[in-house]
C-alpha cells in the first residue's frame, strides 16, 4: 500500500484557500501513485478555530467544502479533518471529525473521542465526544482512525491518564491493522522526541504501523512542527517528513526504504519555531514589514535576527532610542547588528521628550521623590516612537521581552510591552543567551551561513544586562542572576512547585528570595493579561495556556514562613 501523508499549513479560516491547497495535494498524490492521502486534524478550517466554531455558517462552509473535495478522490482516498454537526439530540453541536473520501463521495466519517482542555486546549467547549470509530477496509487493509488527542492516553508512557478510555485500544480491539492518526500537535521543545516513544508504545502493544499526519505552521502563539511519521509494527520508524515546512511524504507500507528525514532537536528546534510563527503571524496577518527597538543589547539583538530570517533584512527596521542613561555602547552595538545584519537603522534620541515630559508632571508631583514613574516615562516614550513607525509604514511592532522579564514584570506596561507580538516572550532569559551563541556559532545556524560568521555582536551577548533607565543600573539589582531566576520560573510556572518545594530544592539560594520572586510572578499577572501574544515553545507559556486571577491573594507559603518564626 502507498500512502501520502500531506503535512499542510492552514490559516485558520480560509476555508477556501485551506481548500484549495488540499485539492492539490490530493492530485499530487494521485500522480505519486499513492492510494491513500492523510491529512491533519481541522484540516478544512484550520487548528485552532477558537470560536469561529460558534458561527453556523462556517460549519455550512465546511461541510460545503469537506463535499467539493470529495469529488477529486477519484482513483484515490483521503481523509481530511473538518468540524461537523454532531448527530446527537444533546450536548455540544459539533463533532471533531475526519471525513473517508472515495469514488468522489464523502464514505465514511470519523469523529474525535478525547477532547482536551489543559494547557491551550479548549475543545470541551465546542465538540462533542465522538462513540468509538469504526474499521474500514482500504486495499485489504483494516484501518483505525483516530484524531489527535486519540492517541495520547497511553499508560505505560504517560505518568497519568487523563481519560476513562483508550481509542486506540478500542480499534486494536475492533480489528484494525494499520492506525492512522490525523493531529494539530503544536510544538514544544524535546516534544517530537517524546511523540516518538508514545508512537512506539502504541506500535508494539497492538502490533500494528502507526501513521502520523501533523499540521505544520503558526497560527497565533502556537507552532506546529510538522514531523508527520510512520512506525512499523515494531515501533521502528519507517518514514519522516520534514519539519517546520510543507511537505508531502510518500510511504510505501511494505518497501524496504522510505524517505526518513532528521527531526531538528535541542536549541536548533526553538530557532526553527520562533521563526516560523514570527514569518506565518506576518503572512497570516497581512504584515509585510517589522519594526523593533534596538537597545544594544542581548534580546533586542536576538529578535532583529529573528525578524531578518523570517522576513529578510530589506523587510526589517531598527530604531535605537538612547536617552541620558544610555551608555556609548548602547548605540554602537544596535548599529554594529544593524550594519551586520543589513537592515534599516535609525537613532532618535528621547532627551527632548523626556525632559518635556518631566517638565510637565513636576508641579504635580512636588514633594515626592523620583522613582520607577520617572525611569518608566522613558519607556512609555520609545513605546510612542515604535508605534508611530508601525503605523507610519504598516510594520509589525515586535516587542523584545524575554519570559524571565515578564514572569516577574521587569517591563513596562504601554512602554517596552508595546507592539503585536511578543517574539521570545517564552524564550527564558538563559535560553537568549543559548539561542543567540548557536545562531552565531553552530555549523547548522542558518543565519551563520548566510552572514558567512557572527551576526550578534559579542558585545551584546557578554555584556551586564541592564534597563538603562537610572544611572549605572542592572537588571541584578532588581532580580537574582538570571541563572537563578530562571530555575525558581521553571519550578513555579511549568512544574507548578510551591515555593516551599523550591527552597527545598534551591537550597544555595536565598528563601527571601525565592518567596520574593514568586510573589513578583503573582503580583504581575495583570501586565502579562496585557501583553502582546508570544509564541509558545516551553511546555508552560505565559498566555492562553495559562489563566491565573488578577485579583487573588495566594500567599505560598509566607504565611506558614511568619508562624513557624513566631513559634
Amino acid at each position: 500500500m502507498r500512502i501520502a501523508l500531506a503535512q499542510t499549513n492552514p490559516i485558520v479560516g480560509d476555508i477556501v484557500g485551506n481548500s484549495a491547497a488540499i485539492a492539490r495535494c490530493i492530485d499530487a498524490a494521485r500522480n505519486k501513485g499513492a492510494s491513500l492521502v492523510v491529512f491533519p486534524e481541522l484540516a478544512v478550517i484550520g487548528y485552532p478555530p477558537k470560536d469561529l466554531l460558534l458561527k453556523p455558517a462556517i460549519i455550512d462552509e465546511c461541510d460545503h467544502a469537506i463535499r467539493e473535495l470529495a469529488t477529486h478522490c477519484v482513483g484515490i482516498t483521503a481523509i481530511i479533518g473538518y468540524p461537523c454537526p454532531s448527530d446527537r439530540a444533546a450536548g455540544r453541536s459539533l463533532y471533531n471529525a475526519a471525513a473517508l473520501c472515495r469514488d468522489g463521495a464523502v464514505a465514511h466519517r470519523f469523529v474525535k473521542s478525547l477532547l482536551p482542555t489543559y494547557d491551550v486546549f479548549d475543545e470541551q467547549r465546542y465538540f462533542e465526544p465522538g462513540p468509538a470509530s469504526e474499521i474500514v477496509v482500504h486495499e485489504g487493509a483494516k484501518l483505525g482512525v483516530s484524531i489527535c488527542e486519540d492517541l495520547w492516553n497511553d499508560r505505560d508512557i504517560l505518568p497519568r491518564q487523563l481519560y476513562h478510555n483508550d481509542p486506540i485500544a478500542q480499534l486494536a480491539a475492533a480489528g484494525a491493522g494499520v492506525m492512522v492518526n490525523c493531529s494539530a500537535s503544536p510544538f514544544v521543545l524535546d516534544k517530537h522526541a517524546f511523540r516518538l516513544s508514545l508512537f512506539a508504545s502504541a506500535a508494539k502493544r497492538h502490533g500494528t504501523p502507526l501513521i502520523y499526519c501533523n499540521q505544520v505552521g503558526g497560527n497565533d502563539e502556537l507552532v506546529f512542527d510538522g514531523n508527520s511519521c510512520v512506525v512499523d509494527a515494531t515501533g521502528k520508524i519507517i518514514a519522516q517528513a520534514k519539519d517546520f515546512e510543507e511537505d508531502l511524504l510518500i510511504v510505501d507500507m511494505d518497501a524496504a526504504s522510505n524517505r526518513v528525514e532528521k527531526p531538528k532537536r535541542g536549541i536548533e528546534s526553538v530557532y526553527h519555531a520562533l521563526v516560523l510563527g514570527l514569518r506565518d503571524y506576518c503572512r497570516k496577518c497581512g504584515f509585510k514589514s517589522i519594526v523593533l527597538g534596538l537597545s544594544g543589547g542581548i534580546d533586542s539583538a536576538l529578535c532583529a535576527t529573528l525578524a531578518v530570517a523570517a522576513l529578510g533584512k530589506e523587510n526589517v527596521r531598527g530604531v535605537a532610542m538612547p536617552s541620558r542613561f544610555s551608555s556609548d555602547h548602547s548605540v554602537s552595538d544596535a548599529r554594529d547588528l544593524a550594519v551586520r545584519l543589513g537592515i534599516k537603522f535609525h537613532v532618535i534620541a528621547i532627551e527632548e521628550a523626556h525632559k518635556a515630559m518631566e517638565h510637565m508632571v513636576a508641579p504635580h508631583f512636588e514633594g515626592k521623590a523620583p522613582d520607577t514613574t520617572e525611569e518608566n516615562v522613558q519607556a512609555r516614550i520609545r513605546g510612542v516612537v515604535l508605534m508611530s513607525f508601525s503605523n507610519k509604514f504598516g510594520s509589525l511592532l515586535v516587542t523584545t521581552g524575554n519570559k524571565s522579564e515578564l514572569a516577574v514584570g521587569y517591563c513596562t506596561l504601554y512602554g517596552d510591552m508595546c507592539g503585536g507580538l511578543a517574539v521570545i516572550s517564552d524564550v527564558p532569559k538563559t535560553m537568549v543567551w543559548e539561542l543567540s551563541r548557536w545562531i552565531n556559532n553552530d555549523p547548522a545556524s542558518p543565519m551563520r551561513g548566510a552572514y558567512n560568521g557572527a551576526v550578534i555582536p559579542e558585545s551584546s551577548i557578554s555584556k551586564v544586562p541592564s534597563a538603562e533607565l537610572r544611572p549605572n543600573q542592572t537588571d541584578q539589582d532588581s532580580l537574582p542572576p538570571y541563572e537563578v531566576l530562571d530555575q525558581i520560573i521553571e519550578r513555579y510556572v511549568e512544574r507548578e512547585q510551591t515555593a516551599r518545594q523550591i527552597i527545598a530544592e534551591m537550597p544555595a539560594t536565598d528563601p527571601a528570595v525565592i518567596f520574593k520572586m514568586v510573589r513578583l510572578i503573582d503580583l504581575n499577572e495583570y501586565k502579562r493579561k496585557q501583553a502582546a501574544p508570544g509564541i509558545k515553545v516551553t511546555g508552560r507559556a505565559f498566555g492562553f495556556g495559562r489563566r491565573m486571577p488578577i485579583a487573588q491573594r495566594y500567599d505560598n507559603g509566607r504565611s506558614l514562613k511568619k508562624a513557624a518564626a513566631v513559634k
